[in-house]
């Protein structure tokens, strides 16, 4: 299993952001726990469909020191494709109204 990194390209509150993804789930949460970053920020479904980290330019630098794969946007949304939960996007069932 592999961790992967994407190119800092993403500009947000003055600092430059990329995605951490891994093949497992648990690997992602693990390998976050070592780089430091809190579970609070970790992006999954049912709000998106890959599960995810989104880091910073500096946390990326860490993440590739610690073994992460550097990778381009392309390779990215290859890992994106793979690791995705099909239909990730869970929507709450509606309830019948009470009598």
């Amino acid at each position: 299993m592999a961790v992967y990194v994407d190119d800092a390209i993403w500009r947000w509150v003055g600092k430059r952001w990329c995605h951490l993804l891994a093949d497992d789930i648990e690997e992602l949460h693990r390998f976050a726990a070592r780089l430091g970053v809190h579970r609070l920020v970790y992006q999954g479904p049912p709000k998106t469909s890959a599960p995810h980290y989104d880091i910073t330019a500096y946390e990326r630098q860490r993440a590739i020191a610690l073994g992460a794969v550097p990778c381009t946007r392309e390779q990215i949304v290859a890992v994106f494709r793979r690791v995705r939960v099909t239909n990730g996007k869970v929507h709450k069932p509606r309830t019948a109204p009470r009598s």
